[in-house]
């Protein structure tokens, strides 16, 4: 469970200061109106954030050279009245939808609720969706979306699981044979399979793994180190009427790897007292082994991580210091502000709880870019083509916080860049042929809307997927 709602001004005080590596960290221009607790990025290229105020929802739009720390900012409706919520389930949905799930907060107050909307940007409307039957509170649950597309979530108090169909908007309750505890408190990491690795709160040090096509759970094993830290909160939080839910402690984000392994990140361990464990899961092996500990009594209990472009997970600490995992080592980065929200953006920089811009150091290797085998080469403004070729939806799911919270970015964008103007435009992608990860050679698509006043003439095309891009391609926009 996350416990501030907003960073310290210290964020404030290290912005805009080089810092070692090669890293950057600038002030955005026009800074947050409202503050920002989560945000989306929206297959516009534009990003969406929950401002302080919990009602309030903006968007972050870059100029017109796709510099985002020159982007400016919209307010855009709120969700439907008597939805306030805080620490959500969500994602972004293959059809370019916004869906956003319970809240352990609803309306200031611990509620744990139920509630759900899907926000369409095409109708720049908010819709209200039901709960999964006899599920009577969701509030700050795991979830992902599969690559069929269907979203997945767990219940927090138990271990039941449902799936939604976005086309229709309906649940789909699966058997969750074999978990071995309740889902409560722990993330979700889609692997190149389309299982779902999670490690254990509750019965840490326990990992294990849900294969949707068999609605089933199967051991992983042990994660050898501990990786999560008994709960600060004692005794009894009440929820509904005679609900009493008693917090299993917290654990750190876990990311999938360009190698397939996935880095796990612990809180605080020997009582809380501690530094945080990491772990690191081979599939190939099936097999865990022992990660670096965080430097400085530090850890990532209940906080941000995302994939680099460098292919290094950066991983918040609670103490705000951020660290880049380089596969043995944790490298200390700058420091970021504790709870800060990170988000990797199209250009392969960290958008840092929409108050900063992160430049990390390092390049992509060429063979984990997306790489376009099919293409338009003339296109009309205003109208929808298709798009083909490897690796569209990047080797991770890109971005990792635990059972809440959640803002993965492994779908395409399209980025479209004037030859003559040198300006940038993004068109909005719907119904990718998959949300899976790490695809490797197999042909996946999207479709892209060219938009409507964007500047016609020779131009170049790219595809991007988790802050990195395709090679440019030539096209013509009429």
């Amino acid at each position: 469970m996350s416990k501030n709602l907003s960073w310290t001004l210290a964020i404030l005080l290290f912005a805009a200061v080089g810092v070692s590596f090669g890293q950057k960290v600038q002030n955005l221009v026009n800074q947050p109106p409202d503050g920002a607790i989560v945000g989306f990025l929206m297959t516009d290229g534009t990003v969406m954030y929950q401002g302080d105020q919990q009602s309030d929802w903006w968007k972050l739009t870059p100029d017109n050279t796709g510099s985002y720390v020159k982007g400016t900012w919209k307010q855009m409706p709120s969700l439907p009245s008597g939805y306030v919520p805080l620490y959500v389930s969500a994602a972004v949905l293959a059809d370019g939808r916004l869906l956003v799930e319970g809240g352990e907060y609803l309306n200031l107050n611990y509620a744990f609720t139920n509630k759900g909307a899907i926000f369409d940007p095409v109708k720049n409307a908010w819709t209200m969706v039901k709960p999964p039957k006899g599920w009577g509170f969701i509030g700050d649950s795991p979830s992902a979306v599969l690559p069929n597309g269907k979203f997945l979530l767990g219940s927090k108090f138990d271990k039941r699981i449902a799936e939604l169909d976005p086309s229709t908007l309906t649940w789909t309750e699966l058997s969750s044979t074999g978990k071995e505890d309740r889902n409560a408190e722990e993330g979700w990491t889609l692997m190149p399979d389309g299982s779902i690795l999670t490690y254990d709160v509750t019965k840490a040090p326990h990992s294990e793994s849900y294969i949707e096509s068999q609605q089933k759970w199967v051991s992983l094993g042990s994660t050898i180190v501990d990786l999560h830290s008994p709960t600060d909160i004692q005794g009894c939080i009440p929820y509904g009427k005679t609900g009493c839910y008693y917090p299993p402690g917290e654990v750190g984000p876990g990311m999938l790897q360009p190698d397939g392994t996935v880095f796990a990140t612990g809180s605080a361990s020997n009582n809380g007292t501690g530094p945080g464990h990491t772990a690191i899961y081979n599939p190939a092996t099936k097999k865990w082994k022992v990660g670096p500990d965080f430097p400085n009594d530090d850890n990532a209990g209940d906080s941000y991580a995302v994939l680099l472009p460098n292919g290094h997970p950066l991983v918040l600490g609670v103490s705000g210091q951020s660290y880049e995992f380089d596969g043995k080592k944790f490298i200390t980065g700058p420091f970021l502000g504790g709870s800060s929200h990170l988000l990797v953006l199209p250009t392969g920089q960290v958008i840092v709880a929409a108050f900063q811009i992160y430049t990390p150091a390092g390049t992509a290797n060429p063979a984990w870019a997306p790489a376009v085998t099919t293409y338009p080469h003339s296109v009309t403004r205003g109208s929808t083509y298709k798009i083909s070729g490897k690796q569209f939806n990047g080797l991770s799911q890109g971005q990792a916080y635990g059972d809440e919270n959640q803002s993965v970015t492994n779908y395409p964008l399209v980025r479209i860049t004037n030859k003559g103007s040198g300006h940038v435009f993004y068109a909005r992608t719907h119904d990718h042929s998959t949300m899976g990860v790490a695809t490797g050679n197999t042909i996946v698509s999207t479709n892209f809307d060219v938009p409507s006043g964007m500047e016609s003439g020779a131009s170049t095309l790219e595809v991007v997927a988790n802050g990195i891009a395709s090679k440019k391609m030539n096209l013509t926009v009429n």
